[in-house]
């Protein structure tokens, strides 16, 4: 199942993408045995049964809206924690001209930095040197704690698009990355969320593009450590919550990693697209 929010009258809305359309899910409580989830936290708080309720919708005569038409909200706007994975490609690390690590490389984004699917996103003006990082995002459905790396996908809510957007000259102001991670609108999440039945997250094409000319371009296969690990590992030292969004790395190809002659940052006016298989594109525009 595919599931997405929306905005709609200054709302949020939450919808079921189909083959023929979008579902508002808002406009069909009356096809419903019980009261429909209002928002993406309700769908992932609600389990199977929610699900299963939404997949009833699907069924009934209802309505679409066009996709083409529709104002995209990030895909979740109130998670506890957005964690973020660095380093997870040997390419990257490499071009980097950092140490493949041994642990997963972890850092933080906050709830600001989230944004949506055709969202115009403006760049700080307080920095230069923007870049993007195309990223598998995870959802967590059920609290973790001291799960194994077999059973950890089984506490996985989905997966979209991400793009981990960085300023790199604020990033490596310090020690510390997070100044340039979490810039306002720099999380960019969507189209929509793809539940785990519908794809492999250790096997899908990832590619970034900018003014349509391909940056990015690897398969998941090639993480140094798969989100199963990353999970695991996470929830041996954090409790993860329903709703937890994590990053889980970008390949070679940034920015960053082209010598420093040839890096030529992001800038008003450039559009990037993150494509990953199996889920969609997720399209923005700087400003």
């Amino acid at each position: 199942m595919r599931i997405l929010q929306f905005y709609l009258d200054n709302q949020i809305k939450l919808g079921i993408k189909t083959e023929k359309g979008i579902i508002d899910v808002d406009q069909a409580p009356s096809m419903l045995s019980i009261e429909a989830p209002k928002n993406m936290e309700e769908v992932i708080a609600g389990g199977e049964q929610t699900l299963q309720l939404l997949m009833e919708l699907t069924t009934k005569e209802v309505s679409y809206l066009s996709e083409e038409n529709l104002s995209y909200a990030p895909c979740l706007t109130q998670p506890e924690k957005i964690v973020c994975v660095g380093l997870n490609y040997v390419d990257h690390a490499k071009e980097s001209n950092m140490e493949i690590p041994s642990y997963p490389v972890l850092f933080s984004k906050f709830n600001n930095a989230l944004s949506g699917h055709n969202q115009t996103i403006q760049l700080p003006k307080n920095a230069e040197k923007f870049d993007y990082e195309a990223e598998l995002i995870i959802v967590m459905g059920k609290e973790a704690v001291n799960v194994s790396k077999e059973d950890a996908l089984s506490y996985v809510f989905g997966y979209t698009v991400g793009n981990d957007l960085s300023a790199r000259d604020l990033q490596f102001r310090s020690g510390q990355w997070l100044l340039g991670k979490t810039c306002d609108e720099f999380a960019p999440i969507g189209p929509e969320i793809v539940t785990p039945d519908e794809l492999d997250p250790t096997n899908l094409n990832i590619q970034c593009r900018v003014n349509g000319e391909i940056r990015q371009s690897a398969n998941t296969r090639d993480m140094i450590f798969d989100c199963a690990t990353i999970i695991s590992y996470l929830s041996q030292h954090i409790t993860l919550k329903p709703g937890d969004i994590i990053f889980s790395g970008t390949p070679d190809g940034v920015i960053l990693g082209y010598p420093e002659e040839q890096q030529v940052w992001l800038k008003s006016g450039d559009e990037v697209q993150v494509m990953i298989e199996g889920i969609g594109t997720l399209t923005n525009k700087l400003k």
